[in-house]
């Protein structure tokens, strides 16, 4: 894969997140979680903003990002010697490619909201994508330097998806780990599609395991991104706007809850409002050094000045 038409890499401008919540970091948050830092990415380089979805591509840090105009950011977290998010650096921004390596043509195809890797033989080798407005899914591979690009190749979804022309499609999409009970399935939720009930609708992939299920309805609040712990359980963000702003939900769903023919409802396990975060859309897990899971969610700023890019990590501690 080439990436002649990326610009020159380079580290992302940010401050330091220190504090959540007023907890310093290494202190509990929420139920069962650990706060671990954070990072204020600062919108100073060109196209750079509206990212919506993250994955990381390799152990050694090495991460995707899907932003609302059709990019990938490709880039390299880096941690200082406590173990707290320091710097993103060997940052791309390339283009997403249709299935004949072109660039994609017009807004409405090009606004990706979600991401994840997939692994063949415990080896990342692609990163698959969901779109909304032009709703579909498509997988992208990875290269030598756990960069994801190339022409896009269609993963089939059900119908009911893809006739969902709006921006309120897929917003939340997943791969389950070996640990699952429904291992190498892909979730999707969809952020506004619900039943008679208000219950946001969901599939399944898979032969056997496949099929439609649901997420539990909670008032205002939508799903913006799913991800499955290395042990199999199922995070989903969810997210708020009222008057003072954001709020936000991470629930934890047991792996058994996660089949065909459900409703997913969970326990919350982090709540948040205010300055501690913001629009939070990208929700991503993956194994430390220590064998800890760390949790990392992102927020889009969608180009605006008054919303902010954040990336807060946290570790996973307790099992609900």
């Amino acid at each position: 894969m080439s990436s002649a038409h990326a610009i020159d890499s380079f580290e992302f401008p940010a401050n330091k997140i220190d504090r959540f919540q007023d907890k310093q970091i290494g202190k509990p948050v929420g139920k069962g979680l650990i706060w671990r830092g954070g990072l204020h990415l600062l919108r100073e380089i060109k196209n750079f903003g509206g990212l919506s979805d993250l994955t990381f591509t390799s152990n050694e840090g090495h991460m995707a990002i899907v932003t609302d105009k059709g990019h990938f950011i490709s880039a390299q977290l880096l941690y200082d010697e406590k173990g707290a998010p320091k710097a993103i650096a060997g940052a791309k921004i390339e283009r997403l490619r249709n299935s004949k390596g072109v660039k994609l043509p017009t807004v409405f195809s090009r606004d990706p909201e979600a991401v994840d890797t997939v692994y063949r033989d415990g080896k990342p080798v692609a990163v698959r994508v969901g779109f909304e407005h032009l709703t579909r899914v498509a997988d992208f591979s990875i290269d030598a330097d756990n960069r994801p690009g190339g022409a896009a190749r269609e993963y089939t979804i059900p119908n009911w998806l893809t006739r969902q022309r709006h921006n309120g499609s897929i917003e939340a999409l997943c791969i389950a780990p070996p640990a699952s009970p429904v291992a190498g399935s892909t979730l999707i939720i969809a952020e506004n599609v619900r039943d008679d009930k208000n219950n946001n609708k969901a599939w399944l992939s898979g032969k056997r395991d496949g099929g439609d299920l649901k997420f539990k309805a909670d008032g205002g609040y939508k799903p913006t991104a799913c991800q499955f712990t290395p042990e199999g359980d199922l995070l989903v963000l969810s997210r708020d706007f009222g008057i003072f702003g954001f709020t936000m939900k991470l629930w934890f769903v047991g792996k058994d809850d996660v089949r065909a023919g459900t409703i997913m409802n969970g326990k919350v396990i982090l709540e948040a409002s205010g300055g501690d975060i913001d629009n939070m859309e990208g929700l991503t897990t993956h194994i430390d050094a220590n064998g800890k899971t760390v949790i990392s969610i992102l927020s889009d700023d969608n180009f605006r000045g008054w919303e902010r890019t954040l990336l807060l990590q946290f570790e996973l501690a307790e099992t609900p």
